[in-house]
């Protein structure tokens, strides 16, 4: 089967999975469709998977969500950058504080999802900084959410 053809099988498992109507081989199929999609993906990036890696939890898509991060002292709206099952990275005015925040991102179709997260890699820019949050404590349902947006995401990127 070419790529054109497995994309276009991928995509109608993916719009049942998006529906909940996947149960037995089918989802099995989908789960294993998604980390082949995901570790062609990740090897695009450059990136590399660690041992015991799911490659679906570690793909990255470039994707605009709004999200409000706040600490006990302070509220800053911004938008992501890129989005994953990890966590998500976003410009700021500032660096933000070391300490954990919540974030509460709004994904499309679907209530906001609350939840803890910690500032990774901060990197300054001119006039921004552009700093990665990692989730903490992140539920599977939340994790569940996060995966279907990733791969939503590069099914909608990808031609075929």
């Amino acid at each position: 089967m070419g790529l054109a053809d497995w994309l276009r099988v991928f995509r109608a498992l993916h719009e049942k999975a998006k529906k909940g109507e996947l149960s037995g081989t089918d989802a099995e199929d989908y789960r294993a469709g998604c980390d082949e999609l995901s570790r062609a993906l990740i090897a695009a990036q450059k990136l590399g998977l660690r041992p015991g890696e799911v490659p679906r939890r570690v793909l990255r898509v470039a994707r605009a969500v709004q999200v409000t991060l706040e600490t006990k002292v302070s509220t800053v709206r911004t938008t992501t950058i890129d989005v994953s099952v990890a966590g998500f990275s976003a410009l700021l005015g500032k660096p933000p504080p070391p300490e954990e925040q919540t974030a509460t991102l709004r994904l499309p179709g679907a209530d906001p999802l609350v939840v803890g997260v910690v500032p990774g890699e901060v990197r300054l820019q001119p006039g921004a900084v552009r700093a990665a949050f990692l989730f903490q404590r992140l539920s599977d349902p939340a994790r569940e959410r996060l995966e279907m947006l990733v791969i939503d995401t590069a099914l909608s990127q990808l031609v075929g």
